[in-house]
């Protein structure tokens, strides 16, 4: 991060805090749930008390996937399905924005797609701006193309804004060799290059996602989100989850 604000005992200044549309919903993954908002808003109040800026870039699987509308027999073209997945992020958004300032921060939403109704246009420098002024951030609709994850907009964000890390939230403790859920000899890792990701073919962001990472050393730091004060763990350099860097 570029600005001068290194004597906090943080170890990541700025972050981008990826969530899934899923993590805002109950157990069975649609809608929202007010309880599972309020529970993330409280872990990001604790985190930006702590002098983090924080910029968020929240999915939107939880009211619709633009995957759902792929193959050849569907009614909806898949370009427009991922159009219609964006709004759903915004939506998404829209609540973690109240749900922040319910708890007294500051904040703004900034979308990808021009709606300047109820949010701003992302612009570089503005969003630079807000986080220096002690705002929380949060992305919307990806970065405005179809065919692009939000854990790719996460990652470019990340290097648009110069954050240290991308701190991407799950629901289990990091990055496993297999699914955890599925497989209970599945091994946690701690620590992985970007190699390993990618030789291994460990389901942690796409594969964009990690090239963009990779290609501008940009580190992810892999965590469950659900136990308390994880968040602010991760910010502080804490043994959390699975670090991904370019050197173990």
């Amino acid at each position: 991060m570029s600005d001068d604000s290194h004597s906090s005992p943080l170890r990541y200044q700025r972050v981008v805090l990826k969530l899934s549309g899923e993590s805002l919903a109950d157990a069975g993954g649609r809608g929202i749930s007010s309880q599972e908002m309020s529970d993330i808003a409280e872990q990001i109040r604790e985190a930006h008390s702590s002098g983090c800026q924080i910029a968020i870039v929240v999915g939107g699987g939880n009211i619709l996937r633009g995957a759902q509308f792929s193959g050849s027999n569907a009614l909806v073209q898949e370009a427009t399905a991922h159009y219609m997945g964006m709004l759903a992020t915004v939506i998404n958004s829209l609540a973690m924005q109240d749900a922040l300032e319910t708890l007294g921060l500051s904040t703004r939403v900034m979308s990808a797609v021009p709606m300047d109704k109820i949010a701003e246009t992302f612009i570089r420098r503005r969003a630079i701006r807000h986080l220096t002024k002690g705002r929380v951030i949060i992305l919307a609709a990806g970065i405005g193309n179809p065919f692009v994850t939000t854990d790719t907009a996460a990652a470019q964000r990340a290097l648009e804004i110069d954050a240290d890390v991308v701190l991407k939230a799950t629901r289990v403790d990091g990055v496993y060799s297999d699914d955890p859920e599925k497989n209970p000899h599945a091994v946690l890792y701690d620590q992985l290059t970007y190699r390993d990701v990618t030789e291994k073919q460990l389901r942690v962001m796409d594969a964009t996602a990690i090239a963009l990472c990779q290609e501008h050393s940009k580190p992810i730091l892999v965590f469950n989100f659900k136990k308390p004060g994880s968040i602010v763990r991760a910010i502080s350099g804490e043994t959390v989850g699975t670090w991904i860097g370019s050197e173990k």
